[in-house]
């Protein structure tokens, strides 16, 4: 039993239950979203590049504003911003629905609709990470963490597969509309919050408050390290605009079967979350993190090499596995060792990592599986982050150490 996810934030919060509640309608759609997407430009374009370029066009704006973004969050009410970011973003989502249902609608246009969306999402993105945190003690943090992981794997298990087959019914618009309603959830549930305003003084503004944040991400190691981990796991290996590629060589192109590779990941990391009681206990987050991140690159590369598709997709099970117990302590590391006061401004960097980290690398993939193909692009880049977390754990020993209270460093890191 000790084994199994822990669920008793959901049992002490009633705030943290239905701001769960929530996100998990808003992820649901979200995941639909990114296989209407994929899709739409796939069906247009048939170029790697193009579904590489969705991501980028994800990236860019979480890069260019997320650090200014946090500052905002780390001076104002927390709930208020995450509400109007999160109305901005199912906006974006309608305008995506109109287009769908319009057809003819270029590729540059439905990228631009995507950045739009990514840039409501850079504040939307932070204020939310601080919710944990606030809500909930800190012997729950990892476990609230935990239960947030478990939600976006069950949306990305089960929010692929009914897009395909939504897609296959109805076209992408109806996956857009439905991603749009499905922010009602999030908002409801935000604004049952009370109000949340950072702990102290308020951040400096502008530059001053993003030199701030840097300047403690630089000088504390366990998050300076967390944070290459995962840019180690994401830039350099990530697979899903490799995904459509895959799918017409070995599937037939089938929008359905497309979801499957998305579905196999999440399956992986549903397992990890509800046995994450063997990770989210443990003293060493850091430790944890670095072997599951080295396991997301070796899977992949097997991924590549797998005789078979079931073989294929059993490697992507594995890898979310891994995935979901890098990303759980990862997040944990960085809630654990940041004052309240610095947190808006270390989740956008959180964010920007976590989320543009991927964009980037799927940019990548495309852009490289163009000369060299699938099976070289995934094979390399496993093997390169396995070698990027082996440098990091190297070069950062105290990442590796007991968690302290929060906000304060772990032994060796001045």
């Amino acid at each position: 039993m000790a084994a199994l996810i822990d669920v008793a934030p959901l049992r002490s919060s009633p705030q943290f239950r239905r701001l769960w509640l929530g996100r998990v309608c808003s992820m649901f759609g979200g995941q639909m979203t990114l296989v209407a997407v994929m899709y739409q430009l796939w069906d247009t374009t048939h170029s790697t590049a193009w579904t590489g370029a969705a991501a980028l066009a994800q990236a860019l704006p979480l890069v260019a504003f997320g650090l200014f973004a946090g500052a905002l969050v780390d001076r104002t009410d927390r709930r208020r911003l995450y509400l109007l970011a999160t109305a901005g973003a199912a906006a974006c989502s309608a305008l995506l629905a109109a287009q769908g249902f319009a057809g003819g609608v270029s590729a540059p246009v439905v990228l631009l609709v995507l950045a739009l969306q990514s840039t409501f999402a850079s504040a939307g993105g932070p204020a939310a990470r601080t919710f944990v945190s606030r809500l909930l003690p800190d012997e729950q943090v990892a476990a609230g963490l935990a239960l947030n992981r478990v939600a976006f794997q069950g949306s990305l298990l089960l929010g692929p597969a009914i897009g395909g087959a939504v897609i296959s019914w109805g076209g992408v618009g109806v996956c857009y509309l439905l991603d749009a309603l499905s922010f009602g959830a999030a908002l409801l549930a935000a604004a049952g919050l009370p109000p949340m305003r950072p702990d102290g003084a308020p951040a400096a503004p502008g530059l001053r408050a993003v030199a701030e944040g840097l300047r403690f991400l630089l000088a504390t190691p366990p998050v300076r390290g967390a944070l290459l981990t995962d840019l180690a796991a994401t830039v350099l290996s990530m697979p899903l605009s490799l995904f459509p590629l895959v799918n017409a060589e070995r599937f037939g192109n089938d929008p359905r079967t497309l979801g499957l590779f998305l579905s196999a990941i999440a399956a992986g990391g549903i397992v990890a979350s509800v046995l994450s009681g063997t990770f989210t206990s443990s003293p060493r987050p850091g430790a944890v993190m670095l072997l599951g991140s080295a396991a997301w690159g070796v899977s992949l590369a097997a991924f590549a090499l797998a005789p078979d598709p079931w073989s294929a997709l059993a490697c992507l099970v594995v890898a979310g596995a891994a995935d979901t117990v890098a990303v759980v302590c990862r997040s944990t590391v960085v809630q654990l060792h940041t004052p309240d006061a610095l947190l808006g401004r270390v989740a956008a960097a959180e964010q920007i990592v976590g989320q543009a980290g991927p964009d980037v690398g799927n940019f990548r993939a495309g852009l490289l599986a163009v000369p060299l193909g699938a099976t070289t692009t995934l094979v390399s880049g496993g093997a390169l982050c396995v070698l990027a977390v082996a440098a990091v754990a190297r070069a950062t020993p105290s990442l590796t150490a007991a968690a302290g209270a929060r906000g304060s460093p772990a032994p060796g890191s001045a």
